[in-house]
């Protein structure tokens, strides 16, 4: 059984149809089939060791710096709860202490020890490229908080991270005793500038890796 001609070419100009409407959905002549997905979140661990609370609000500050920014999320924790898919997973680090005897403290220095001895970070750097920053306080104003954020910035130097400041020149830092009545605005704001700023590194190294 033959169909007549005209019915064959009703059938094709029906299909021609179908598949033009059919082209802008799927994009084809772009060479895409699917429009590009926005860029994934990136992610900052905000870390610390505090006793007090003090260092606790730094941290807390800089997450509210950190969530400022569009396109950033930021994870709180204390060193000693850190794993290893933290670590690896985030797209920066900013890691705070208290000064103990002009330096971070024994849990900070053992949060670093861990990134080899319990993580693995080397010898294939996992850490390479990833944003890094410090921030610290300590009781008076000369006790040792800028020699406390370098070393936690050398360390992360050490594992082939980008550090940045924000807040300081080193970071941001507060004074928590003496004639100081604890932590103020002002350096409370400072610790919040520390995590906007990383952020925004964080995004723009996420941009520029994407192109």
């Amino acid at each position: 059984m033959f169909l007549p001609l005209t019915s064959i070419l009703g059938f094709r100009l029906i299909g021609s149809l179908f598949l033009c409407a059919l082209l802008p959905v799927l994009d084809i002549g772009s060479g895409e089939v699917f429009a590009d997905e926005p860029p994934s979140l990136v992610k900052v661990l905000v870390t610390y060791h505090s006793l007090s609370g003090n260092t606790e609000r730094m941290a807390e500050a800089v997450v509210e710096g950190v969530k400022s920014v569009s396109g950033a999320e930021a994870l709180l924790k204390r060193v000693g709860k850190v794993t290893a898919d933290d670590l690896f997973s985030a797209d920066a680090v900013v890691v705070g202490s208290p000064v103990y005897w002009s330096n971070m403290s024994g849990e900070v220095k053992t949060f670093f020890d861990n990134w080899q001895f319990k993580f693995g970070v080397f010898p294939e750097f996992k850490m390479k490229n990833k944003i890094g920053a410090a921030f610290a306080t300590g009781g008076q104003v000369s006790s040792g908080k800028e020699v406390t954020m370098l070393t936690i910035l050398a360390a992360m130097l050490g594992n082939q991270m980008i550090v940045v400041s924000g807040g300081g020149a080193f970071g941001a830092s507060a004074t928590t005793e003496g004639d100081s009545t604890g932590i103020d605005n002002k350096e409370l704001a400072d610790a919040k500038a520390l995590g906007r700023r990383v952020a925004e590194v964080a995004v723009m190294m996420q941009r520029g890796s994407s192109h």
